[in-house]
């Protein structure tokens, strides 16, 4: 059995980056790494896997092998799909890529058939070189659903808590994009890996033709030898371009009883899905700052030790997968209230997307401010945690915050 959580006292007010783990990559100075993590950023094109953490760059190319959609767990499957790449003489074979929202869906996970790394991103002084601007597009925007009948779904889900029915609920809206000129992916993904390089930026292929892009705040599990890092995110704000005021906005979301809440049933979910497979588990008493380029959010790192080296990060993944932060909960109840309110099919937003190899080690990062891009359509995803204590105005302007981190990259604007 997992030992009681240690408790951290000290509780910084913002974390400068996101979390990383140290995994034996060898460390480089700013001469040495000039050029590599971006180099890579400027070789992506549609149809090869781009994947940047704050450990490293990745680049797979060509495909070896796909995993198969069957009735086996998806942990299994990944893992019979590594051991035969390596029997086959794939050196040191590794999956890339997305799982979506509903496990029971088919994932979209590969083994390249080549593959560049890097340091990364923040590694490289060249990632502070600004991209360039969008150019000038003739943008269609339908909103799905329309912002009032959002707001209206949201406040029917906040009738029902007050019922009791259940505690807590992710609504999430789209906004379809479409333009008459082919879209530049390649651009996008430069626009989001520079605009906020620490984050977890992904350019994956998802289906022919289809595009799986973005760039997460979130990461859901890591493993590095018996090492688990989780960071859960719940509870958030919008920054503002006044210094005085972002400031208080993120005073105020330290000290939010709603927000502070919201965010403590996900950390405690995270919790109780990782103590059965760790030793020890560190848990901070209090959520620290979280800052990206558009958003604040309430952040609780935890730490913990592995029980069992034959886990993989894709098994804890699974396991925590979907967390209060993107479904709610009850679990179940929080689902069918998703599939009743949304007019649409969330496939892998809300999802996760990441990499792990045959060794077990990986990083899993919960697929949020993302877009899924066609020839010449986007559609946008964004979600807001709904509690009793939402209000609908409210969770309707959050989301349309987070849309800023994708609607910046295209150039377009609500």
């Amino acid at each position: 059995m997992p030992t009681a959580p240690e408790v951290a006292t000290h509780v910084p007010l913002a974390e400068p980056a996101h979390p990383a783990v140290d995994w034996g990559l060898p460390c480089s100075n700013e001469a040495e790494s000039l050029g590599k993590a971006t180099a890579l950023l400027d070789a992506y094109t549609p149809g090869a896997r781009f994947l940047g953490t704050p450990t490293r760059t990745l680049l797979g190319q060509g495909t070896h092998s796909e995993v198969p959609h069957d009735e086996r767990p998806l942990p299994q499957r990944v893992a019979a799909t590594l051991d035969a790449a390596r029997a086959d003489g794939h050196g040191a074979p590794f999956v890339v890529g997305a799982v979506p929202f509903d496990q029971t869906a088919p994932a979209a996970l590969t083994v390249p058939g080549s593959v560049r790394t890097a340091p990364p991103l923040t590694a490289d002084p060249l990632i502070a070189l600004p991209a360039d601007p969008p150019a000038a597009a003739a943008w269609d925007i339908r909103p799905v659903p329309e912002p009032e009948v959002y707001g209206a779904g949201v406040a029917a889900a906040v009738e029902r808590m007050w019922r009791g029915e259940f505690s807590k609920v992710v609504l999430a809206r789209t906004l379809e994009l479409t333009t008459p000129d082919p879209l530049d992916i390649p651009a996008m993904l430069q626009r989001l890996a520079r605009r906020d390089p620490s984050g977890y930026t992904f350019a994956l292929p998802t289906a022919p033709g289809r595009t799986l892009l973005g760039a997460s705040p979130e990461l859901l599990v890591s493993r590095r030898g018996d090492r688990v890092v989780a960071n859960p995110l719940a509870g958030s704000t919008p920054r503002s371009d006044d210094l005085a005021e972002d400031v208080r906005r993120a005073a105020a979301l330290l000290e939010s009883a709603k927000d502070l809440h919201e965010h403590a049933v996900v950390v405690d979910a995270v919790h109780r899905a990782l103590a059965p497979y760790c030793t020890d588990l560190t848990v901070p008493a209090r959520p620290t700052l979280l800052r990206t380029a558009t958003m604040w959010h309430l952040s609780t790192t935890v730490t913990g030790t592995l029980a069992a080296p034959d886990t993989s990060a894709l098994e804890l993944a699974c396991a925590l997968h979907p967390t209060p932060a993107v479904c709610g909960t009850p679990t179940d109840t929080a689902r069918q209230v998703i599939t009743d309110t949304e007019p649409f099919d969330r496939g892998f937003f809300t999802g996760m997307v990441g990499w792990g190899d045959a060794s077990g080690d990986g990083e899993w990062v919960v697929t949020i401010r993302c877009a899924e891009a066609g020839e010449r359509s986007l559609r946008l995803y964004a979600g807001a945690g709904v509690v009793a204590a939402s209000e609908p105005a409210a969770e309707t302007a959050e989301t349309g915050a987070k849309f800023r981190t994708f609607l910046s990259a295209v150039g377009a604007e609500l």
